[in-house]
């Protein structure tokens, strides 16, 4: 044998061992792959019902949150009559309380002269109107008061 012949040999050798390695660790790697899709289809099995239900819990809310946005602007329409109502009713509050403000003063000035007239002409009353007007303080007289004398 040559020396060639033996670098052959040896090289042959090598490669048959180095082949039946690559071979050794292909299986290995075809086992894992194995065990990994095994446990990949596992876990689908247990996330599709959670992912169902996540999806049933998605719809529940989607559907709670429209009924709540169709509320909020319901209620919303509602605010804004309200609003509308609470100003048209000051507007004629305010309105109504200028129109009637001086005939009911007016009024209630009549209705206390006229009671007053009364009591005079019965006469049950003369001591103490008397009493009355001379313990009244005389009135001051006010720029505008002044001003209409003049």
């Amino acid at each position: 044998m040559t020396a060639g012949d033996l670098a052959i040999v040896v090289g042959t050798v090598l490669c048959a061992i180095g082949f039946a390695a690559l071979i050794v660790v292909l299986m290995r790697v075809l086992d894992t792959l194995r065990s990994l899709r095994a446990e990949v289809e596992s876990l689908r099995n247990e996330t599709r019902p959670l992912l169902a239900e996540l999806q049933a819990s998605t719809n529940d809310a989607r559907a709670t949150m429209d009924e709540a946005r169709h509320d909020l602007d319901r209620f919303d329409r509602v605010l804004g009559s309200a609003e509308a109502i609470s100003d048209a009713v000051s507007g004629s509050g305010r309105v109504a309380r200028v129109a009637l403000s001086t005939p009911m003063i007016k009024a209630a000035g009549i209705a206390t002269g006229t009671s007053r007239v009364i009591r005079r002409l019965r006469g049950s009353d003369r001591t103490a109107l008397a009493a009355a007007d001379t313990t009244a303080v005389p009135r001051r007289s006010t720029n505008r008061q002044k001003g209409a004398q003049r």
